[in-house]
C-alpha cells in the first residue's frame, strides 16, 4: 500500500479518503461498522472517504487496525499523510470573507497540473486585473463590506501566482466573445483587462482562445465550467460548476467525459491562439 502525498491539503484529504475506502471495501466492512469502531456515524465515514472533513490521527490509526493494516512500515506513510492533509491552505486566513463552497476549489486549483476552463460571462479569475476583479466582485453585491471585497480581491490576486511559479498548472482557457464585449467596470478597466490578456499570451503554460459570436451555437450549451486534472494517478479529474449561491463538484467518469468532449470541441471551433491575439488587439483598439 502506498500513500501518495502530492498536491495541497485538499488533494491529500481526497487521496487519504480514497485509500481508506479501498481498504474498507477490500475487507467487506460496511461504513456503519467502520463508524461504530471509531465512535462515529456512517455519514462521518462517508465524509472522511470523500475527503470533505479533516482527519484525526487516532481515528485513522483505529481504522487501519480494523482493516488489517498492522505493519508499522505500511501504517507510517498513511499516518504521515493525515498530518499533511490537516495542514491549512494559504487561503484559510481569508476564510471569513470567502464562501464555504468556494474554498475546496482553491485547494484543488493549487494542486492541479492542468486546468481547462470555458468562461461565458467574465474573464477567468486567474487572468483578471485587480481593477477588473474588484468590479466583478463588487457588482451585484452592493451590501458587501469594503473589507470583504478587499479580501476577495487579495485572494484572486494570490491565486494568480500559479501563472509564474515553475510548478504551476498548465492552463487552457476559452473565453466567449460576450465576456470580452461586456464592459465590466467601464471602458478604461475593460481596455486594461484585454491588454493584460494580450500580455499573458506570452506565458508558455497558457493556451488562450476566444469563442467568437460568428460561430453561432457551440458545444458548451450548459454554460461556464472548469476541468481540473492532477498529477497523482489516483486522483480523478474534477469538473467545477459555479452557481449563483454555490458550486457543484463532479468527478464521476460519465460527467467528466461529457465536459471533456465539450472542451475539446470548443478548442477546435474557437479562434486559434494566434487568431485570438488578433481578435484581442482589435477589441483593445476599439475601446
Amino acid at each position: 500500500m502506498t500513500a501518495a502525498a502530492g498536491g495541497g491539503p485538499t488533494v491529500r484529504r481526497i487521496l487519504l479518503g480514497s485509500q481508506l475506502r479501498r481498504l474498507r471495501e477490500e475487507k467487506h466492512i460496511s461504513r456503519e461498522e467502520a463508524g461504530y469502531h471509531i465512535r462515529a456515524s456512517e455519514s462521518k465515514i462517508s465524509r472522511l472517504e470523500l475527503g470533505r472533513v479533516s482527519f484525526k490521527e487516532r481515528d485513522v490509526a483505529d481504522l487501519l487496525t480494523l482493516y488489517g493494516v498492522t505493519d508499522e512500515a505500511e501504517r507510517a506513510p498513511v499516518l504521515a499523510l493525515v498530518r499533511e492533509a490537516n495542514q491549512q491552505g494559504w487561503w484559510q486566513s481569508y476564510s471569513d470573507a470567502l464562501p464555504n463552497w468556494f474554498q475546496p476549489y482553491l485547494g484543488l486549483e493549487e494542486s492541479a497540473s492542468l486546468i481547462r476552463t470555458y468562461e461565458l460571462q467574465f474573464v477567468p479569475g486567474l487572468l483578471q486585473t485587480e481593477d477588473y476583479a474588484r468590479a466583478v466582485i463588487s457588482q451585484g453585491r452592493r451590501r458587501l463590506p469594503r473589507e470583504v471585497v478587499d479580501a476577495r480581491v487579495d485572494v484572486r490576486m494570490n491565486r494568480q501566482k500559479v501563472l509564474t511559479e515553475g510548478s504551476g498548472p498548465r492552463l487552457w482557457v476559452v473565453i466567449d466573445e460576450g465576456a470580452l464585449r461586456r464592459p465590466i467596470g467601464g471602458l478604461k478597466i475593460m481596455r486594461a483587462q484585454i491588454e493584460h490578456l494580450l500580455d499573458l499570451t506570452d506565458q508558455p503554460r497558457l493556451t488562450l482562445q476566444v469563442m467568437p459570436f460568428a460561430f453561432g451555437g457551440h458545444a458548451a450549451e450548459g454554460g461556464a465550467f472548469s476541468i481540473l486534472r492532477f498529477p497523482d494517478a489516483d486522483m480523478t479529474d474534477v469538473v467545477y460548476l459555479e452557481q449563483l449561491g454555490g458550486a457543484v463538484y463532479l468527478d464521476k467518469r460519465e460527467y467528466v467525459d461529457r465536459y471533456t468532449i465539450a472542451m475539446n470541441r470548443l478548442g477546435l471551433d474557437s479562434c486559434s491562439p494566434d487568431e485570438t491575439i488578433g481578435v484581442l488587439r482589435k477589441m483593445a483598439n476599439g475601446l
